[in-house]
């Protein structure tokens, strides 16, 4: 009996997850399904666990690739070139189908002939189980789209496992995976928008995406591989066979949204990492990029946020350890330290020059930003950690230097506070700023942890220090920017191991990491989550009713 839908699961030497995910799509409640297990040549007991699944059940077929590929693409082409359904998906083995994920998107097809079906993909943290869902507005209702012109947003939602294709639409246009690259989602993707008629989309989800963001780095997958200067090279590669691909098949007039994605996604994931790398990556990166960069839609970079254009320009620009600076500000509202005014022309500028061309000028204009007229509460300034010192116990002596390029705050001392709450109660420790210069404070102020008021239960997280300052009775809070790297401190405190050091990533805030030791991870937390439980609480409530 001919199955409806093939669905392959590539692996290569994971032997441990392979199983979980043979078992989500084993679980379809769509049963009329084929898995081809496609094995690029795995070196461990993959092979072995790939035997026994098949033999547990008549619908798996096993795939071993003669050598390793070094990539998705083969494994997946080789599966297309066996697979008996109408109708074909594709799953990695470290990830999970949900149990009606089949059932949805094959349902989609057979309400409306389309050439695919895509749904919601579940992002999943493997570190603390969060969820979220991938690129959420692209999904958010069902809806049938009449070719990736009426909607070139979609172009961000590049993923090939969150869809379900007809195998006629890949015959036709003989799509396949390109080998021998990375990133071949990103050109197989856009190649499948651009060839498809009409496309459905549903809002359930379809895929159980796990996130490993700090595993390491030999095991870390293709995307999270940023500090290798060739997965720089890999994503510009596919970026460029985009675009001939585009100008080829006449989808030119996608360009621009084309550029955008990759500029406002792919671009943007190095950006964040600029502050932890040295000179000469930094360097080696800006050549690498630079030249594509040029090559954009000038429209693409209109479209994006004026703190991303200003670390694009000045990577474009060679003013590296600027652009690195510019970079610990992405998303947070964290202001320049200084910006040059343009008595001439009467732009206000990044830095502390004008810069010469007319489209520097244009990026690294930052007068929309409106440094010296926002709303008190959401200004911009910049508060940075210039001198950490371990003090006494578990106490730390920090010199915070705080900018004020719009010059918001009057002359002369303010009145500051740090602010840290590991639970329900907040630690606020007060401060004085002094004036170094028009536009730069700086202050001191000691920090000590065995002050900060935990719950009775304890407290398991993570916490980064705030600064607040006021003016008129208004209040601003901002975070706090440590050094990028400086020996982390442990110390114990209330039965917790307690870790202060640089957050090693994102804006690089300093971090305060409380671990529970002893009775309080053994005995009161457990008993705390028991208790906290639903079902213990309505209790609690109807005891406590009942007493009155």
């Amino acid at each position: 009996m001919t199955p409806d839908v093939t669905v392959t699961v590539i692996v290569h030497n994971d032997a441990a997850r392979l199983p979980r995910a043979v078992a989500s799509v084993r679980r379809q409640t769509h049963a009329g399904i084929e898995i081809i297990i496609s094995d690029d040549h795995s070196t461990d007991d993959t092979p072995a666990v790939a035997r026994r699944l098949a033999a547990e059940d008549p619908r798996i077929r096993c795939l071993r690739l003669p050598e390793n590929s070094g990539g998705c693409s083969a494994p997946r082409n080789r599966a297309l070139e066996i697979a008996r359904a109408p109708y074909v998906m594709f799953l990695d083995s470290d990830d999970e189908l949900p149990a009606n994920a089949v059932a949805l998107l094959l349902s989609a097809h057979r309400e409306r002939e389309v050439d695919f079906t895509m749904g919601a993909v579940r992002r999943i943290r493997v570190d603390n189980g969060r969820r979220s869902t991938w690129m959420p507005h692209l999904v958010a209702e069902r809806r049938t789209v009449e070719g990736i012109a009426a909607d070139p947003r979609l172009l961000f939602e590049h993923l090939s496992t969150s869809k379900m294709y007809a195998r006629s639409f890949l015959d036709r246009h003989d799509l396949r995976f390109p080998e021998g690259i990375h990133y071949e989602d990103q050109l197989f993707s856009a190649q499948a928008y651009c060839l498809a008629k009409a496309f459905t989309i549903i809002p359930e989800p379809v895929y159980h995406w796990y996130i490993e963001p700090y595993a390491a780095a030999g095991s870390a997958s293709i995307s999270n591989q940023r500090h290798k200067l060739s997965n720089v090279r890999d994503r510009i590669h596919v970026q460029r066979l985009i675009d001939e691909f585009l100008a080829e098949s006449g989808h030119e007039s996608l360009r621009e949204d084309k550029d955008y994605k990759f500029l406002k996604h792919d671009f943007r994931m190095y950006a964040g990492d600029l502050p932890y790398r040295d000179e000469e990556w930094l360097a080696s990166f800006a050549e690498t990029v630079t030249p594509y960069l040029d090559t954009l839609a000038p429209g693409a970079y209109a479209r994006l946020p004026r703190p991303e254009r200003v670390v694009l320009q000045l990577v474009r620009d060679g003013r590296l350890p600027e652009a690195r600076q510019a970079a610990r500000g992405l998303g947070h509202g964290v202001a320049p330290r200084q910006v040059t005014a343009d008595p001439e022309g009467g732009g206000t500028y990044w830095g502390d020059r004008v810069p010469e061309t007319v489209w520097a000028r244009r990026e690294l204009d930052v007068t929309d930003l409106e440094l010296d007229a926002r709303p008190f509460p959401s200004a911009l300034f910049r508060h940075e950690i210039t001198e950490l010192t371990p003090g006494p116990g578990a106490s730390l002596d920090l010199t915070i230097r705080t900018y004020d390029p719009g010059l918001r705050l009057p002359v002369g001392p303010q009145r500051a506070a740090l602010l840290l709450t590991p639970g329900r109660r907040r630690l606020t420790l007060p401060f004085r700023l002094d004036p170094v210069r028009p536009g730069v404070f700086e202050g001191h102020v000691h920090l000590d942890l065995t002050a900060a008021p935990l719950p009775l239960h304890g407290f398991d997280g993570i916490r980064h220090p705030v600064l607040r300052i006021g003016q008129q009775g208004l209040a601003h809070t901002g975070i706090l920017l440590a050094p990028p790297a400086f020996p982390a401190l442990t110390t114990r405190v209330a039965h917790h191991r307690v870790t202060v050091g640089p957050e090693g990533r994102n804006p690089g805030r300093l971090q305060v990491r409380w671990e529970p030791q002893g009775v309080t991870a053994h005995l009161i937390r457990p008993v705390a989550r028991r208790v906290a439980r639903p079902r213990v609480r309505r209790a609690a409530r109807l005891v406590a009713s009942a007493l009155k």
